[in-house]
């Protein structure tokens, strides 16, 4: 009986803990769903770029966050609050962030096809230059030995 009355008070405490009396007020200066993306993708770009090289961001004097919040021109205060009212919302932050992850992959795809492309010119440019040298060395074997008298 213990265990059941438990049971039963925890889903009890879930449900009223779940309910909207902890919802964050909307605040005055919120970021516009849009914008807020825009910001979020910045963070992963800028958040990716300190993970492969931060000595080249500490070489310029760049402070990522702070770079982005400057870009965007609101300060660490408003995006705080924006983000934690965007997040209070499960499903509406999920699809800011499925529409941030959809942006990437389009930018990878794009930027890998882009590689491939250029990859396959140097490959030309490597091939060209090789038949064309090849030619010449041909050339040159082929004149010196008309140039060789023989005995």
């Amino acid at each position: 009986m213990n265990r059941i009355l438990s049971i039963l008070l925890g889903f009890f405490f879930l449900f009223f803990a779940c309910e909207d009396k902890n919802k964050p007020k909307k605040p005055q200066n919120l970021i516009p769903k849009d914008q807020m993306e825009k910001i979020i993708y910045d963070l992963y770009i800028i958040t990716s770029a300190k993970g492969v090289n931060k000595k080249v961001l500490e070489e310029n004097n760049i402070i990522p966050e702070t770079y982005i919040l400057t870009k965007h021109n609101i300060d660490s205060l408003q995006f705080a609050e924006s983000n934690d009212y965007y997040a209070f919302d499960s499903e509406g932050y999920k699809i800011i962030i499925d529409n941030v992850k959809k942006r990437l992959q389009e930018e990878k795809e794009y930027f890998e096809e882009l590689q491939k492309k250029e990859a396959k010119a140097t490959k030309r440019r490597r091939d060209s230059i090789s038949k064309v040298n090849s030619k010449i060395k041909k050339d040159s074997i082929v004149k010196t030995k008309k140039l060789t008298p023989i005995n």
